[in-house]
């Protein structure tokens, strides 16, 4: 057996490409962790254009209470006399007038951001992003998310929407230069008018364009999500696996299976190539034809007498006894007969079998 022709063999399937659609398991799990597919950019649009609405509609009510407000304010504030505690009352009425116009839009803006959140991910609580992570605080990690391609998208994305609303914007006001000319010869209330209608007509434009924009970033912001929790076929083997039945009964049928191949495992030693030992409780047989299998089989497992046997049986054959108790307990806990090693093992496993192929060829 060539060594190296198996170590590349056992690297081509640890860092098998993930081509498989995430399972509803794994989406269910990312979904609690928070990790779903969200635009932030659609957040902003929705927003956006609700205010834009609740301005068409309200908005010169809004604007004029505004201005009566600041009048009265100063009108108030140059006529009253200088005593204690005016001062005080005048600033908490004003305060109060000023939340009472802004409240329809704190309130347009908060439920414009929630059904926006809910249209994209729906009813969704989690504490994921709130934990606190170590790799947050490493500057080198901090320097590749700054230099990732996501990042480098959201810098080309920036610059796209900054580039077309200006141009938007630079359309609108240039066709209007007469409005804004004029806006220098008018009153207080009638400059108040004037921009309200600008803005108000501006803003629905831009939102147009954001809601163009959002719709397009979501849709890419999805695929990204859905190519993020793709899966090998290997992962998606060991998920049907670990989902075939409850724990305990699993555990108690891995038993019965293990009694009932007992002597079928005690014939298949004799192919292995290597027994890992623990050294004296466990004992995993393993066989490895690069013809015919595409990783290491488990030939044989056993524990207390079993393992006796197996290393019994291995002696007699001549076959070679590795002891390595991590990896003979991960192999007893997470193997079957007959399956392949798990993924996470195939270093750990290559190096024993590269030992010991070095060791045939010194004897040999």
């Amino acid at each position: 057996m060539d060594e190296q022709l198996f170590r590349f063999n056992l690297q081509l399937f640890s860092e098998e490409e993930k081509t498989e659609e995430a399972t509803p398991k794994r989406k269910e799990e990312a979904r609690k962790k928070g990790q779903v597919a969200k635009s932030s950019e659609l957040n902003a649009a929705i927003n956006l254009l609700a205010l834009m609405i609740l301005f068409f509609f309200a908005g010169e009510f809004i604007f004029q209470r505004f201005f009566m407000m600041v009048r009265d304010f100063y009108l108030d504030f140059l006529t009253m006399p200088l005593k204690e505690g005016q001062m005080t009352n005048l600033l908490i009425r004003f305060m109060g007038e000023y939340f009472l116009i802004m409240s329809p839009i704190f309130i347009t803006a908060i439920l414009a951001g929630l059904s926006a959140n809910y249209i994209q991910v729906g009813f969704l609580t989690s504490t994921e992003s709130l934990q606190f992570k170590g790799e947050r605080l490493n500057p080198l990690e901090g320097f590749k998310r700054i230099l990732s391609r996501k990042s480098a998208m959201e810098l080309a994305k920036g610059i796209v929407k900054i580039g077309m609303v200006g141009y938007i914007t630079y359309s609108y006001l240039s066709g209007e230069i007469e409005t804004l000319l004029e806006m220098l010869f008018l009153g207080v209330e009638g400059v108040f008018a004037s921009a309200s209608s600008l803005f108000i007509n501006l803003g629905f434009r831009v939102a147009i364009l954001y809601i163009i924009l959002a719709v397009l970033d979501y849709v890419y912001q999805r695929y990204e999500h859905q190519k993020s929790l793709r899966m090998s076929k290997y992962e998606v083997k060991e998920e049907h696996k670990q989902m075939e039945g409850d724990p305990h009964l699993k555990a108690k049928l891995k038993a019965k299976q293990r009694e009932m191949g007992m002597n079928r495992m005690i014939t298949e030693v004799s192919d292995s190539q290597v027994v890992v030992t623990n050294p004296t409780e466990l004992a995993i047989a393993l066989k490895y034809d690069q013809e015919k299998h595409e990783a290491p089989i488990v030939a044989a497992i056993g524990s207390g007498f079993m393992a006796l046997k197996i290393k019994e049986i291995a002696r007699e054959k001549k076959i070679p006894l590795v002891e390595n108790k991590p990896v003979a307990q991960l192999l007893f806990r997470r193997s079957e007969i007959g399956e392949e090693i798990p993924l996470e093992l195939y270093q750990a496993v290559a190096e024993i079998l590269a030992v010991v192929m070095k060791l045939k060829k010194r004897g040999g």
